[in-house]
């Protein structure tokens, strides 16, 4: 059973920049999807980036640019890099896992959230003046 605990989530004004991790344990399989996902108070929760076990990535195209997700394997750890923060992105953001998975990452269905069956607890993130 794969674990995910997400951490890194914190306040900051708009512009700055918060790098999230989501440690991963557990059997994660040779093939899988891991996927940042966000959720704003009364909005939907909304796909963010998703990688692959060979390091393909793909992101929701509003977030493209700003944030990079990236992995290291050796640490078991997926990262999100978020650069340029806007108050719109103030959601709680949470890491999910889809394994085993042999879907692409540029799948229309790759971020959409009844593909995971696994989630992390979330991290607050809150871009304020």
């Amino acid at each position: 059973q794969v674990q995910l605990v997400e951490s890194g989530g914190g306040s900051v004004q708009p512009g700055g920049s918060l790098r999230l991790s989501c440690s991963v344990s557990g059997n994660i399989y040779a093939s899988y999807l891991l996927a940042w996902f966000r959720q704003a108070p009364g909005k939907e929760r909304e796909g963010v980036a998703v990688i692959n076990e060979d390091g393909d990535t793909a992101y929701a195209d509003s977030m493209k640019g700003r944030f990079t997700i990236s992995q290291d394997n050796a640490k078991n750890t997926l990262y999100l890099q978020m650069n340029n923060l806007k108050p719109d992105d103030t959601a709680t953001y949470y890491c999910a896992a889809n394994a085993p998975s042999l879907m692409p990452v540029n799948h229309l269905q790759a971020l959409a959230t009844h593909e995971y069956r696994v989630w992390g607890q979330g991290t607050q993130v809150t871009v304020s003046p």
